[in-house]
């Protein structure tokens, strides 16, 4: 682990009500550079993740932000031995650390929140600002390569549909293997091709398997919003220049977005609210925050860019 991590971050526990497993715990990561009289971020992480991003942390202090993060149940600090990682059965059961961490956010002294979702993560903010019960708090959404389909041809998807909707009916915990491709996580770890560090047993370089009954819950999530969106607040929606081309070479890892679609992105992400902006990053990697330097820090620019323009001028 980072040793930022342990310095410059307070964690606290969440109990949160038992579930079809038994105990549950979030945990909430607080930067001790908060203030509690600005703005405050609060960042949900993606699928087989967690927060380990302080370099991103220091970015909002340093523009002027209080800055959170949520290791939601199931992942990462939260992650107990009884329970099967990633596990879930629908997206709003993440709702209830959410409106927990609100609560506890507004109660420091901030003003409002701003949701800053990373890929499933984007998926579940989204939903959050829409169904959330403590939305009225958001004054904005900032989507990092947020996951809004299923990077898999049409076909496939009818097909994952099909089983999704009826293999969880018998078999609750059926499960497919190497569901995240280990290049991507070789792209980013400093033992291998990338530059970060990070704990292997909360992120694998293979993954956790990937259950049919989270695959109908993030299948259910990407209708809802491809249907029914209405977020009202301002929404910046950030992707990559490109997917992993079809003919790839080795240096595209480096510099596409090889775990989605980057044109599903812009597809949904248009139609999520009344306030919407895209913002292209050249050569971001999946997890734009976690991109070759240039690629990050063109991502941040235009971020805080959209926070001095347009995010500011609400609540």
């Amino acid at each position: 682990m980072d040793t930022s991590m342990k310095t410059d971050f307070n964690y606290k526990t969440l109990n949160l009500k038992d579930d079809y497993e038994g105990k549950v715990t979030a945990t909430i990561i607080a930067a001790k550079a908060n203030t509690g009289k600005r703005k405050a971020i609060l960042y949900i992480h993606g699928f087989i993740d967690y927060f380990f991003h302080p370099h991103v942390a220091k970015q909002f202090d340093e523009n002027g932000f209080d800055f959170f993060a949520l290791d939601l149940r199931k992942y990462g600090h939260s992650l107990m031995n009884h329970q099967r990682a990633c596990y879930c059965k629908t997206l709003d059961e993440y709702f209830e650390e959410i409106d927990l961490t609100i609560k506890e956010i507004i109660a420091t002294g901030s003003e409002s929140v701003i949701l800053l979702g990373h890929s499933t993560g984007g998926l579940t903010a989204s939903l959050y600002a829409n169904y959330g019960a403590e939305k009225k708090y958001v004054s904005g959404v900032i989507l990092n390569s947020p996951f809004f389909e299923m990077n898999l041809p049409s076909s496939t998807r009818s097909v994952l549909k099909v089983l999704a909707n009826t293999i969880p009916l018998f078999n609750p915990y059926a499960k497919v293997n190497d569901a995240v491709p280990e290049t991507y996580g070789k792209s980013l770890h400093k033992d291998h091709k990338g530059e970060w560090e990070y704990n292997l047993d909360w992120k694998p370089l293979k993954g956790f398997p990937a259950y049919y009954a989270w695959f109908k819950a993030v299948m259910t999530g990407h209708k809802k919003l491809q249907t029914d969106s209405h977020i009202t607040v301002p929404v910046l929606v950030m992707h990559s220049s490109k997917s992993l081309p079809k003919k790839w070479k080795k240096e595209d890892f480096g510099t596409s977005d090889i775990v989605l679609n980057v044109d599903h992105i812009k597809e949904v992400g248009v139609k999520l609210g009344t306030q919407v902006t895209l913002l292209e990053v050249k050569d971001g990697m999946h997890d734009l925050f976690l991109s070759k330097d240039y690629a990050r820090n063109s991502a941040f620019d235009g971020m805080f860019k959209w926070l001095r323009t347009t995010a500011n001028k609400s609540k």
